[in-house]
């Protein structure tokens, strides 16, 4: 029920009741029980409520009769006598009736702001909550689940080192379970937290913090801005693209050997056009699987020890990154990227082989660079993605008794087409 009119029925039924219990002092049973009817007939009682009202009134009047019974002897015969009420009671009634029709106005007045109340409330309660940090701050997050079944006895050699699920041990598997928290703390502070109840933690799986940066704008177009913290190193369109937004489960080993986990600490500087910004969500929110908003040019130093790590010899890796997202006159999405990076990597060692023998590193790390180019056409509805890059990077020799720096080369090309059927969208692919 509506509170204003529940408001009034109370008020009118306690009036209503308030009335029975003086009626027999003002005047007779037959003038309330034509009061009661017209409060029926108006709606201002249900027909529940004027029945119990004319119970209680019969109740009264065989009280009242029962005292005026006991106390007074009963009236002479008159020929007078009529059922009807009096003039005293028809004026009561009058009487009653202008309070409860000014009380019902009354009552409608409340009613009417209440509703207005009711209607104004959501842009009140926006008003009251505009500006406060806590009103731009979103949670999200997404769960991968995973099974697998290799199919000879040959599969139980397979190693991959960046998919830790493909083995013959385990048949179902959470690859990702991922929480976000994010927001526009101010108008030039941006936070991100990531955080994975699937990670790995030395060895074993448990909570595992992904990211968690903050972004500083320069300017109110957020067109040039600092990133601190740690978050995705901006090198490779793949390694750049979130795994809810990616095709395939895993990222190519070819760019993925760049940086364990694609994160790492570091201080970036990226710089994007306010358009060029636009296509970059859009890429993501209209479901091409676009990589995000990492500059159109990013250039930064980290650590370059891979993901939750600390620094081990005191010489940051440096990065730069020039993308740029084309726009066809047909609509088409097409974007090119070059990148650069550099750094000395110290690898941690362990006893290997038998007999078993540590490898031997240079204290300083191990020349560690490539430099590598990307091409992406946006599946709309067919879309083809490559990405190579070269360099020098840490390798374990033959007699694995040292760890140096020697060339590498690799990339992928992989070819999709986006099938939207009344079940949904899907996305078959071909990866080489």
């Amino acid at each position: 029920m509506h509170i204003p009119s529940l408001i009034r029925r109370t008020l009118t039924a306690g009036l209503a009741i308030g009335m029975l219990a003086t009626s027999f002092t003002h005047g007779s049973q037959d003038a309330m029980i034509a009061l009661f009817k017209i409060l029926r007939d108006r709606g201002s009682i249900s027909e529940e409520e004027f029945q119990s009202l004319l119970i209680m009134s019969v109740e009264d009047a065989k009280e009242t009769a029962r005292a005026s019974t006991q106390s007074t002897p009963p009236p002479a015969p008159s020929s007078s006598y009529s059922s009807g009420p009096s003039a005293a009671d028809m004026a009561a009634m009058e009487e009653m009736e202008a309070r409860l029709a000014a009380g019902e106005a009354r009552l409608v007045q409340i009613e009417q702001n209440m509703k207005a109340f009711e209607e104004d409330s959501d842009s009140i309660l926006a008003n009251a909550l505009d500006g406060k940090w806590y009103e731009n701050v979103k949670f999200g997050g997404y769960t991968q689940f995973r099974m697998n079944s290799q199919l000879n006895s040959n599969a139980a050699r397979l190693h991959i080192p960046n998919d830790r699920t493909a083995n013959a041990r385990d048949t179902f598997f959470i690859r990702r379970g991922r929480f976000k928290m994010s927001g526009d703390v101010t108008d030039h502070l941006y936070l991100y937290m990531q955080m994975d109840f699937m990670g790995s933690v030395g060895g074993s799986f448990g909570i595992q913090t992904r990211d968690i940066y903050a972004d500083i704008a320069l300017d109110p177009a957020k067109e040039f801005r600092f990133r601190v913290g740690q978050s995705k190193v901006p090198y490779s369109w793949v390694n750049l693209q979130s795994s809810q937004n990616r095709a395939t489960t895993e990222r190519p080993d070819g760019m993925n050997t760049m940086n364990e986990g694609e994160r790492d600490f570091g201080l970036y500087f990226m710089y994007a056009p306010e358009e060029v910004r636009r296509r970059f969500k859009s890429l993501v929110k209209d479901g091409l699987k676009g990589s995000g908003d990492y500059g159109m040019l990013a250039i930064g130093a980290y650590n370059g020890q891979g993901l939750n790590r600390s620094d081990r010899n005191g010489e940051p890796h440096f990065v730069a990154r020039l993308t740029y997202p084309w726009l066809f006159p047909n609509g088409q999405f097409f974007e090119t990227s070059v990148m650069a990076t550099a750094g000395n990597f110290l690898p941690t060692v362990a006893p290997i082989g038998a007999p078993a023998a540590t490898p031997v590193v240079d204290s300083n790390g191990v020349a560690d660079y490539r430099v590598g180019v990307s091409a992406i056409l946006y599946p709309q509805p067919l879309g083809f993605e490559t990405e190579w890059n070269v360099g020098k990077g840490p390798e374990l020799n033959r007699a694995n008794n040292t760890i140096n720096s020697e060339s590498l080369f690799g990339g992928y090309f992989q070819a999709n087409y986006r099938l939207k059927t009344a079940m949904g969208e899907f996305f078959p692919f071909a990866r080489w």
